[in-house]
């Protein structure tokens, strides 16, 4: 429930146009609605802006299909990550307008439009081999209301291709930069801008990558300013941190 359905409840009470009983039974699943194996959080939306999202790479098909639906009979928007194949299925069975972008594992069930942002969030990525943490975080921004420019495939291996791309670039007001391998591209990127840099490593990458933790430590140790690290493939956190940044800018700077 978000805070201005729960005004407008109140101002109906304070009205008279409806009884107390009817106030409530619309406000007594708050701050939680309890579903047996999970206690959705109602008041995520009023403390953070934004409702909770579903994690549901561990969680059952019908734990991420009773979440899904709990979410929706509130009035939210719902947006679930790591949702393979079997799981956006069943998602689709109760909600068939959700969205499932299979690259990024990602469903998205939008209610109400949202208002997007005037400035833009980038994201670029080293390879293509990165896109699927580039999707996951596309889907995530815009479904947390932002404009966003995707630029792939622009790794240091050959930084040409980030050149040609520079002035794009430079009209984002946040950037994450996703790399595997030896993740170097977040410092490259750090270097030639004045706006703050998201870095995520992905798992990408030959042994000794360790599964992203050689590009992770590559972002952490770096020589560039104004780099924040993410854990390895959380394309998902990276996108709500550039959020709300772009949020803010767009408050303290406009």
């Amino acid at each position: 429930m978000t805070r201005e359905q729960i005004k407008k409840i109140l101002r109906e009470l304070e009205t008279g146009s409806i009884s107390s009983d009817t106030a409530f039974e619309a406000l007594k699943e708050l701050p939680f609605k309890d579903i047996g194996h999970t206690k959705i959080d109602n008041h995520r939306a009023m403390r953070n802006g934004h409702p909770e999202v579903i994690y549901g790479e561990t969680k059952s098909i019908e734990q991420v299909a009773d979440i899904f639906q709990a979410l929706k009979s509130s009035g939210h928007n719902v947006l679930a990550t790591r949702i393979d194949e079997a799981k956006a299925k069943r998602i689709q069975e109760i909600c068939p307008d959700a969205h499932y972008n299979k690259l990024a594992r990602t469903v998205f069930f939008e209610v109400d439009a949202v208002r997007k942002t005037e400035h833009e969030i980038a994201i670029i990525t080293a390879g293509t081999a990165d896109l699927p943490v580039a999707e996951e975080a596309k889907v995530t921004a815009e479904a947390l209301g932002n404009k966003v420019k995707l630029i792939a495939d622009v790794g240091v291996a050959g930084i040409h291709r980030l050149f040609a791309k520079m002035d794009e670039i430079k009209k984002a007001r946040v950037i994450i930069v996703i790399a595997g391998m030896e993740g170097a591209l977040a410092s490259v990127v750090a270097g030639l801008v004045d706006v703050p840099i998201i870095a995520v490593p992905t798992s990408v990458g030959y042994g000794a990558n360790f599964g992203g933790l050689s590009a992770l430590l590559t972002m952490l140790t770096s020589c560039a300013n104004g780099v924040t690290v993410v854990n390895i493939d959380n394309g998902f956190g990276a996108a709500f941190a550039a959020s709300q940044i772009n949020r803010l800018s767009m408050i303290f700077n406009d």
